[in-house]
């Protein structure tokens, strides 16, 4: 029995990090093909003369996944070999990426919120502005010691999986529309814990 339950914890272990994994993969796509289709914008041009290069850059990304689809279609076997490599590549960006610790059997005191400590870390890096770009989040946080060695779709996976809403199209400072963080839509700090700087790096962000 015990060994049963030890083999069906390490599968829903497994299965955990393979859906964190693929999450984060996936994020990596689509912010880098979204922000390789943006640079295709001239700044020195105006109207649609000033997007067509992001237009001609969208049509290939179309035209690749078209082109795959097609390749895949035409020889399925092909899946035995892009289904383990995706498999692989998502349990290691899943192990990059720091994970809950469990709870202590038998806790003296509670485990500290990781939500609530986010949270504050947040509107700390907001301070008086509005809204935050997650990549200019992301500086300040690494700045103070948090998220070594993150990327922005770590960050924005891991505000997603606590529950802390990210805006997909933000607007700020006259740049163009970006992830970010808008202080209206974080919720609440309770009283409780007034919001303060963080003076060591915490595994939280």
């Amino acid at each position: 029995m015990k060994r049963t339950a030890a083999m069906w914890a390490a599968r829903t272990a497994t299965a955990q990090r393979l859906t964190t994994g693929s999450n984060i993969l996936w994020s990596r796509i689509t912010d880098r093909t979204t922000a390789w289709i943006r640079a295709g914008r001239r700044e020195d041009l105006t109207g649609l003369a000033a997007a067509l290069g992001c237009i001609l850059r969208a049509l290939l990304v179309a035209a690749g996944a078209y082109l795959l689809w097609r390749v895949i279609r035409a020889a399925p076997a092909l899946l035995w070999a892009l289904v383990p490599a995706w498999c692989w590549a998502a349990l290691r960006a899943a192990r990059r990426t720091p994970t809950e610790h469990a709870p202590a059997e038998a806790p003296e005191e509670p485990e500290p919120d990781p939500r609530e400590a986010v949270l504050q870390l947040l509107y700390e890096a907001l301070g008086d502005r509005p809204s935050m770009y997650l990549s200019d989040l992301l500086t300040h946080l690494q700045e103070k010691g948090h998220g070594t060695g993150w990327r922005v779709a770590d960050l924005r996976a891991r505000l997603e999986a606590l529950g802390i809403p990210v805006e997909p199209r933000l607007r700020t400072g006259g740049r163009g529309a970006s992830r970010g963080i808008v202080r209206d839509q974080l919720p609440p700090l309770p009283d409780a814990h007034p919001q303060e700087a963080s003076r060591t790096p915490s595994t939280a962000a």
